[in-house]
Parts: C-alpha cells; structure tokens; sequence
C-alpha cells in the first residue's frame, strides 16, 4: 500500500512555523505528496522532506515556480495512472474543469486538480477524481482547510480530510 497526500492552493510565499506543524500532523505517514498547483513559491515545496513530491503550478503561482514546475504532470503510483493539473486552464469552476480534465486524462485512473477550493472525492466512469480543497490554514471566508488521501492498493481510494490543529 503506497499512501500519497494531496494539497493544493496553499498560496504561501514561504514556509511558516505553523504550516510545517500542520503537513507534519496530516501527512507524516504518505511516502508521496501530490501538491495540485497555487503553490505561489516552489520553496514551499521544501516543507516535504525525505517524500517523494510531485507538483505542478498554477495561475498564482511566481515566475521561478512557473519556470521549474509543469502545468501538468502523470505519473505511477503503485500501478494505477495518476494526473495532475491545476485545471485553471480547463474553467474557472468544477463543472467545468472536470470533463476537461477527463477528456484530456483519458487513461488516468484518478485526475486531482486544484483551483476551486471546493473538496471533491468522486469516481466517473470509473476514473476517481479528485480535488483536495484549500490548504490554507487561515482561511478569510472561513473556509475550512482541507486535503486528500489516495490510497493505491488492490484498488485505489481516496478521501477528504479536515485539517483541525491538535
């Protein structure tokens, strides 16, 4: 069982004591991290240490992360197909972003994005879609901080999660 963490539109400039506390308590035991894009600085991306991180940037993002991450990326994890992109580029909302992000992932078994803030963990015809929400500790609409956990086993399952400090 490979266990991965999923973040997205974290929009940090830099790794705060805070954010280094809240990755350690949700993701100390993923071997991969999946990061969907709105990074701002792929500096943040440090916060990983010792995990194999898979990133790609978004339309918040700084010039050095646009230049040193892709705006898409696939890649194996155990042996289903994983796709990642901010979905920035496929609409402004899930019903939109979606079909796109399927139809151009056709052989993805799970597609994650970004973008919306708005968690989702789903399956369409048979690809697990899926978008972590907003890893943003403190949120202005009080939205709540999430991520997601992918699970590639036998099968492959995925959840949202709330980040709630200890």
């Amino acid at each position: 069982m490979i266990k991965a963490g999923i973040l997205s539109d974290t929009h940090l400039t830099r790794v705060s004591t805070d954010f280094l506390q809240a990755v350690q308590q949700c993701f100390a035991d993923c071997e991969v991290i999946i990061h969907a894009g709105d990074i701002v600085d792929a500096a943040v991306l440090e916060a990983f240490p010792g995990k194999t991180v898979q990133a790609v940037h978004g339309n918040c993002c700084n010039l050095a992360a646009h230049s040193s991450l892709s705006d898409q990326l696939e890649f194996t994890l155990g042996r289903f197909n994983i796709a990642v992109a901010h979905g920035h580029r496929f609409g402004r909302y899930a019903h939109d972003i979606e079909p796109g992000l399927l139809a151009h992932f056709p052989a993805a078994d799970c597609v994650v994005y970004g973008h919306t803030h708005e968690p989702v963990c789903r399956r369409e015809r048979g690809q697990l879609i899926i978008n972590p929400g907003s890893f943003q500790l403190g949120s202005r609409y009080g939205v709540p901080c999430t991520y997601a956990v992918l699970e590639a086993g036998q099968e492959l399952q995925g959840r949202i999660c709330e980040f709630v400090p200890r």
